[in-house]
């Protein structure tokens, strides 16, 4: 596929989420029909899923606090890691930040962040390559939301957020109770109830908490 912006346009929906209705997304109804519409469209099977078509509980409820609190981001540079369709990267420029970086492996996340910002009036810069194999780019704030969820992963991206945090950067950490997520060398901020659709979990409600990522 040619044009990943135009397969988002014509199967997904703009709207906006419970927690965060002051952002509108591209959003799918469902995970797998999505899934498997984007294989067919790829000629390709085994692809990830389609988490960028999804506000996951972890990025809105960071949105939801930079929202809240935008002397948190006013005046900063911001990575989004692991964006998806971008939700906290875009409540990072409408409260203030001077950059956002929004950075996935998926060329459809990317797509789907771009359309997202411009619907929301924003710029966010897009990233796509693997960042945790070298230092955090230069910034003062990361974002990360919902990264807990296998183990491999979470193990990557937990020593990468600390050692970033160990350099000076503050680290926001979104997280709904994931399987992998750390129980320690966290400081919580502020816990939300979300809303999620039961297509992507097992409840209608994620207790979701935004934490600060300390170096240990």
């Amino acid at each position: 596929m040619d044009d990943p912006a135009r397969f988002i346009l014509d199967n997904t929906k703009l709207g906006a989420t419970a927690l965060v209705p002051e952002i509108r997304l591209y959003l799918a109804a469902a995970a797998l029909p999505l899934w498997e519409m984007t294989e067919a469209a790829l000629e390709r099977t085994g692809l990830p899923p389609p988490y960028w078509a999804f506000a996951w509980p972890g990025g809105q409820a960071i949105a939801r606090l930079l929202l809240d609190r935008p002397e948190l981001v006013r005046g900063k540079i911001v990575l989004d890691l692991g964006a998806g369709g971008g939700i906290g990267g875009i409540a990072a420029m409408q409260s203030g930040a001077v950059r956002v970086q929004g950075n996935d492996i998926d060329a459809f996340a990317l797509a789907a962040l771009a359309l997202n910002a411009a619907a929301n009036g924003v710029s966010v810069e897009t990233i796509g390559a693997d960042l945790l194999d070298r230092p955090a780019p230069r910034c003062d704030l990361i974002l990360a939301g919902d990264l807990c969820y296998e183990k491999p992963m979470a193990g990557r991206v937990l020593a990468w957020l600390r050692a970033a945090s160990a350099a000076g950067t503050l680290v926001l950490l979104g997280d709904p109770g994931r399987a992998y997520a750390p129980s320690d060398g966290l400081e919580k901020l502020v816990e939300y109830d979300v809303p999620v659709s039961l297509d992507l979990e097992d409840r209608e409600i994620r207790q979701t908490a935004v934490w600060r990522v300390l170096a240990r």
